[in-house]
């Protein structure tokens, strides 16, 4: 990423000081975004000295307001892609719920996309998380899209509602994509965000299709980059191991039984990679949030959610 600063510096007639930088990212079609500024405080200035005193130059120090941190800004921007398989009682092995939240053909009130608990209503009403813009259909197999930006980070959380009956599809594309294919760039107006294989964190939200059908074969590491994936379905660490071993990733957080896959376990997980937490951080964070909901006791949630193989 290409970053450009230029530099502007006021000295007032009463010996005030104001420092002002300004950076911008490269875009892809060649211009530039127009990015912060910042205001930095306490910069030393040499003045030369009055008529008559000491020839000495001695460092002055003024203290200007501080506005918001360049530094956040040159950070790459980090992404995290999920991808949801919308509940479906017909063309999905689970234990039924009611009709209007298993249908896997309405995200507008699935169970694991639009009701209290799915991922889209659920970071729509985060206060940390901004609703960007809403794709329909914007893609074979996917009904809606949704792109979010965090408050305070360059970090994107890109959601796909995928139609609960190409379940089968979705777990194939978070598979590519934690093996660093399936690469997207996504335009969510002045936003580009790089998705797929190209996120940092990859995560599955659903039914564990593979209790229900099997792949022929898994897809080959692609990146260099390690991938860190969340998989929130049922007894994932059985189902999903070898494709996440044969796609290089790293399994951030999974389980080892049945559970709820609702948006509060995604939630806590994401802030604690957010927060840069380790992988056991991160886990007691989960088993946490899901105990807060499902009153399951924090040791039968730690039990439920795990790190790592």
């Amino acid at each position: 990423m290409k970053i450009s600063a230029f530099v502007i510096l006021i000295l007032s007639s009463f010996g005030t000081v104001s420092v002002w930088i300004f950076a911008h990212q490269a875009s892809a079609s060649g211009g530039y975004q127009r990015g912060s500024s910042v205001k930095f405080t306490n910069i030393p200035l040499c003045v030369s000295p009055k008529r008559g005193e000491a020839n000495t130059l001695k460092p002055k120090y003024f203290k200007v307001r501080l506005s918001p941190n360049l530094s956040s800004f040159c950070q790459s921007p980090k992404t995290i892609h999920v991808f949801v398989a919308l509940c479906d009682n017909e063309h999905q092995g689970i234990v039924k719920v009611p009709a209007q939240l298993g249908n896997g053909k309405d995200p507008a009130n699935n169970l694991y996309w639009g009701a209290l608990y799915g991922v889209k209503t659920f970071f729509k009403n985060d206060a940390d998380w901004q609703l960007v813009k809403t794709f329909s259909n914007p893609e074979k197999n996917i009904l809606e899209r949704c792109v979010f930006k965090h408050k305070t980070t360059r970090t994107y959380l890109v959601a796909d509602a995928y139609d609960g009956e190409q379940i089968k599809p979705c777990v194939i594309d978070f598979l590519e994509a934690s093996a660093g294919g399936n690469q997207k760039e996504i335009i969510a107006g002045s936003d580009t965000v790089m998705a797929g294989g190209d996120a940092e964190l990859i995560c599955y939200v659903g039914h564990d299709g593979l209790m229900d059908f099997s792949l022929e074969e898994y897809p080959q590491k692609k990146s260099s980059a390690e991938k860190n994936v969340i998989i929130l379905a049922c007894v994932a660490k059985d189902f999903f191991g070898d494709a996440i071993r044969t796609g290089g990733a790293n399994p951030l957080l999974w389980t080892t039984g049945l559970m709820a896959p609702e948006a509060y376990t995604l939630e806590a997980a994401i802030a604690g990679w957010h927060n840069n937490e380790t992988g056991e951080q991160i886990r007691t964070r989960a088993a946490e949030a899901y105990h807060q909901y499902q009153k399951c006791g924090v040791k039968g949630a730690r039990n439920l959610l795990v790190t790592g193989f």
